[in-house]
């Protein structure tokens, strides 16, 4: 899978996804949905991001891409 999630994303949803695992915990049912925003943010990838045709992820240019000092 290609990757839509910038470094920033995925670390805001491994940390929401946690915060409910570990505050609310796997009694109810907003405690297991904390593992979809983890599990999307440990991945890079979001499925939803995908269909929306949205991405916030930014490849990083190739070393000889720079262009030459004048």
């Amino acid at each position: 899978m290609l990757k839509n999630l910038a470094l920033w994303d995925r670390a805001l949803r491994i940390i929401v996804g946690l915060g409910l695992l570990a505050f609310v915990g796997p009694q109810n049912a907003w405690g297991w949905l904390g593992l979809i925003p983890f599990a999307t943010g440990v991945a890079g990838t979001c499925p939803l991001y995908r269909v929306l045709d949205i991405s916030t992820y930014r490849a990083p240019k190739p070393p000889g891409d720079a262009p030459l000092p004048n």
